[in-house]
C-alpha cells in the first residue's frame, strides 16, 4: 500500500490541505508500520543481516526496518524524499540526539548498534558523506519494503529510484523489492477497492487491482537485476479496535484521493463498514494477509 503500503501520489491539486500528513505520518509509525514486521525479519534471517551489512534503505518511511537492521549491527542509510513527515520521525528513531533540546548522550536508550544516516534526496547525492567514512564503501544490501501490487501503477517510479541508487551498491549486492500476495490470500483486498470505489475517478490510472505472479520480476528485469530467489510471509494486519484499525490504513496514503475526491467522513464511515466483517468479538480487527519478497542481484 503505499505509504503499509504503496505509495500513493495523488494528482488532486486540493487534496493536501484536507489531509493532516502529520498525524498519518504519527499514525503510520504507531500503528501499522509494524505489521510489516515479519516480512523485515524473514527477509535480514535469510540474508543473515549483521555487522557485515551495509544497507540502503529506499522508501524508507519512519525507519522500523532500518532500526531492526541496526539492532544486528549493521550499518544502514535510509532514503525518502516523498515523505518528509516520516522521515522526521525516523530521525527521532534513530538519531536521537539531532532532536531539539537533546544534549550530548541523549538517546541511549536506542536499540541501534551502529550509527545511521537519513537522506531526504538521492542516495548517489551523498555518498561519502558519512562523518566516519563509511560512505564511500558500496552497500551490501538495498531494500525497497514498500509493497506493491495492489494499484495499477504503483511500481511506476520504481526504475527510476533504483536506477539513482544501484551505482552505490556493489557487485553481487542484494536488492529487496517487496509486494502484495495473491488476493485470495489478503484478506485487506477486500477493504483497499473502498479507496478506488470512492475515488475519482473511480477507474483511474491508480485503482485496486490483482496482484500478479511476476510484479515484482517485471520490476527487477526493468532496472537490470538478475533474480535469485524469493519467498511468502504472513504478515496478518492487527489492531486493537476499529478505530485503530481506520486510523492505520488511511495511514497507509491509499486512500488520500478518496478524501480528496469525496469526504473524509465519509472515507471513514465506509472503511469502518469495510473493516466490520473481520472484527472480533473482543472488538479487535484481524486480516490475514501475505506479502511476497524477491531478492534480487546487481551484475
Amino acid at each position: 500500500m503505499t505509504p503499509a503500503l504503496v505509495r500513493q501520489h495523488v494528482s488532486h491539486a486540493d487534496s493536501a490541505p484536507r489531509v493532516d500528513r502529520c498525524a498519518r505520518a504519527r499514525d503510520w509509525s504507531e500503528i501499522q508500520e509494524r505489521m510489516l514486521v515479519p516480512l523485515y525479519e524473514a527477509v535480514y534471517d535469510r540474508l543473515e543481516v549483521g555487522p557485515a551489512t551495509r544497507l540502503l534503505g529506499l522508501r524508507c518511511g519512519s525507519g522500523l526496518a532500518l532500526l531492526m537492521a541496526a539492532s544486528r549491527g549493521a550499518a544502514v542509510t535510509g532514503a525518502d524524499s516523498a515523505a518528509p513527515e516520516r522521515l522526521a520521525l525516523a530521525r527521532e528513531r534513530l538519531l536521537p540526539d539531532t532532536r531539539p533540546g537533546r544534549g550530548a548522550g541523549a538517546g541511549r536508550g536506542t536499540r541501534a548498534r551502529t550509527a545511521a544516516r537519513l537522506l531526504d534526496g538521492p542516495p548517489a547525492d551523498a555518498d561519502g558523506a558519512g562523518t566516519d567514512g563509511a560512505g564511500t564503501a558500496p552497500y551490501t544490501l538495498v531494500t525497497v519494503f514498500e509493497p506493491v501490487g495492489c494499484l495499477a501503477g504503483d511500481s511506476e517510479g520504481l526504475g527510476e529510484l533504483l536506477a539513482g541508487a544501484l551505482p552505490s551498491a556493489a557487485r553481487g549486492a542484494a536488492v529487496v523489492l517487496a509486494g502484495w500476495g495473491p488476493p485470495e490470500r489478503c484478506a485487506t483486498s477486500s477493504v483497499l477497492r473502498v479507496a478506488t470505489r470512492l475515488a475519482d475517478p473511480p477507474r483511474g490510472a491508480h485503482g485496486w487491482r490483482p496482484a500478479r505472479r511476476d510484479d515484482l520480476e517485471e520490476v527487477a528485469g526493468r532496472a537490470g537485476l538478475k533474480p535469485d530467489g524469493s519467498g511468502r510471509v504472513a504478515c496478518p494486519f492487527g489492531y486493537a479496535d476499529l478505530d485503530s484499525a481506520v486510523r492505520g490504513l488511511l495511514s497507509t496514503g491509499l486512500f488520500d484521493a478518496a478524501v480528496a475526491a469525496s469526504d473524509a467522513k465519509q472515507v471513514d464511515k465506509e472503511l469502518a463498514e469495510a473493516l466490520h466483517p473481520h472484527r472480533r468479538p473482543d472488538g479487535t480487527v484481524w486480516m490475514r494477509n501475505v506479502f511476497r519478497y524477491l531478492i534480487a542481484r546487481v551484475p
